[in-house]
């Protein structure tokens, strides 16, 4: 079982943590800052403190599976390539200082709010999504056109509106009496916790809201400069937004 911190704080940068597991794989830490692969967003990368001093390079974050491939409570820590001698003297039980690569989670962060202001400028169900720190895309469910710049400009108004980002939670029989909330064709909400994790953008004025697991900035105005860089129709019913960072 590993404490998802970043579940409830997005801006956590470290925290301290024991080692759970040591395998192949990676390792599972009882707590972590680090964000795993999932819902379109890229796993965290950064590093483990050890005592002695010593980092262990994170290349990547994945949720942890069992020996069938189904998914546990843990989070495997994905080591950098050429850390072997360093990994054969890692114990369960050893004490860790975990610190995600902080300036690629921000935009990440970044990333992921704006889809949430895109979900609202273009109202279409979900069929696609990936967010990483270079770009990000949304595949939406739909036929019409759509205009990059008229989307870039709604995005920059947003932005400089500066609504709040806030996380809350849902129960599972809230969601079934509201199945709109949930934007997305190809993933579903996790369940089995009784709550559901929901983010929403505006305070007064509801921009949007639905169920989400990733990590947010805590106001548009923290976004910055984001452009649509291309619009594709990747099939007869599919069009695919590309969001860049605009050169500054």
């Amino acid at each position: 079982m590993t404490d998802e911190l970043f579940r409830s704080d997005g801006y956590l940068r470290e925290c301290e943590a024991t080692v759970q597991s040591v395998s192949a794989h990676g390792l599972v830490l009882d707590r972590t800052v680090f964000y795993p692969l999932g819902g379109g967003q890229a796993g965290d990368s950064g590093v483990l403190l050890l005592d002695d001093g010593r980092m262990l390079a994170i290349a990547d974050t994945r949720k942890a599976k069992d020996d069938q491939g189904q998914p546990t409570a843990g989070i495997w820590h994905v080591p950098a390539a050429g850390q072997e001698e360093l990994l054969a003297g890692l114990r369960a039980g050893q004490r860790v200082t975990a610190r995600i690569d902080w300036d690629r989670r921000h935009r990440l962060m970044r990333f992921h709010t704006t889809t949430h202001l895109l979900c609202h400028l273009v109202p279409q169900l979900v069929n696609g999504c990936s967010i990483t720190p270079d770009y990000a895309r949304l595949d939406f469910n739909m036929t019409d056109a759509l205009e990059k710049e008229q989307l870039t400009e709604g995005i920059a108004r947003l932005v400089a509106a500066a609504h709040p980002v806030a996380v809350g939670s849902i129960t599972d029989e809230e969601l079934d009496s509201n199945p709109a909330l949930v934007k997305s064709m190809s993933v579903q909400p996790p369940r089995g916790t009784g709550r559901i994790r929901t983010i929403r953008v505006g305070g007064g004025e509801l921009i949007d809201y639905q169920p989400c697991g990733g990590t947010h900035v805590a106001n548009t105005s923290e976004i910055g400069p984001v452009v649509v860089t291309k619009i594709e129709k990747k099939s007869a019913t599919t069009r695919r937004v590309v969001l860049g960072f605009a050169a500054t």
